[in-house]
């Protein structure tokens, strides 16, 4: 396996740019799938597809703490990585399972493995894939709530995520 694939740097800052969330993934194999329908038009897909043999390692894309180890009918294994500045949560689903002694409140550095890409939940049709989303929190939003951003430029470009010292730049 190689090692993880680090996003193109930002300049100025390229201890912080976000970690391409799939080991020995390029950022030319990743696709745009953010805003496409699903279940034939009834939803959204308000995140990004990373297709991956099974079993392929998950990792942080960023550091953080777990905040949520979630099992769902449509998300099946999931994780829900908080920012330390609280300003961002990183969703990641349909992993075949979870790293051995992962827990919530657990700190997390950008490329640890959380788990290995997977199956579960809704994922079978679409095969083997990871489900990555990044979502903007407000204040005293929880894990499952905040506001979609598209992950596919930030990892194709090396962005990284504005801390709460900096400006407010939207994305």
């Amino acid at each position: 396996m190689s090692p993880p694939q680090k996003a193109r740097q930002a300049p100025g800052r390229a201890d912080q740019s976000l970690i391409i969330p799939v080991a020995g993934i390029a950022p030319e194999q990743l696709t745009d799938t953010f805003t496409q329908a699903r279940d034939e038009g009834a939803r959204r897909h308000d995140a990004i597809d990373i297709i991956a043999p099974l079993g392929t390692p998950v990792l942080a894309a960023a550091p953080g703490h777990i905040e949520k180890l979630f099992k769902s009918d449509r998300g099946g294994n999931t994780i829900y990585v908080r920012s330390p500045d609280s300003r961002w949560v990183y969703y990641y689903a349909h992993l075949d399972r979870y790293e051995a002694g992962l827990s919530e409140g657990q700190q997390v550095a950008a490329g640890d493995v959380l788990g290995a890409v997977g199956l579960s939940g809704n994922a079978g049709s679409a095969g083997p894939h990871l489900h990555f989303a990044i979502n903007r929190m407000a204040a005293g939003e929880k894990w499952y709530q905040g506001t979609p951003i598209n992950p596919y430029p930030l990892l194709m470009a090396g962005k990284d995520l504005p801390l709460a010292n900096q400006g407010q730049q939207e994305w």
